[in-house]
């Protein structure tokens, strides 16, 4: 089972990527033909689910088990839709916008949470304070 703080940072990378599609869509709204991007985070369902489902024989819900491999967590998908929001290609600013303004957020509320981990590693570590 992955640890809490390992969920925390994969969660981090997968924002971090996120942010770098949504600024990609952005600085490309003006481009003919550009393909909206968005990204998956394809193996933390799968993660997830392997370390709280047990199960009594390797083929029991073998579907949801995880490839070791090295491919990307993260998934890129492109938007063939043929809505031409900005005039020029399918990218919409405000849904840009409100995505970017959530990822943000979430962003901010995972590294505060990993932050106050390892305070509190550092707290025990020190003793806990005063008696």
């Amino acid at each position: 089972m992955p640890s809490p703080v390992k969920m925390l940072q994969n969660l981090l990378d997968y924002y971090s990527v996120k942010n770098k599609v949504i600024a990609k869509n952005i600085s490309n709204i003006g481009t003919e033909n550009y393909k909206r991007e968005d990204v998956v985070f394809k193996d933390m369902l799968d993660e997830n689910v392997n370390s709280f489902i047990k199960t009594s024989n390797e083929r029991h819900l073998s579907t949801l088990r995880i490839n070791d491999s090295n491919d990307s967590k993260f998934e890129h998908i492109y938007d063939n839709s043929n809505d031409m929001d900005s005039g020029v290609n399918n990218v919409n600013i405000e849904r840009e916008m409100s995505e970017l303004a959530e990822n943000t957020l979430r962003f901010k509320f995972a590294s505060r949470e990993v932050g106050m981990y390892y305070k509190n590693i550092q707290n025990v570590i020190k003793g806990g304070g005063k008696f």
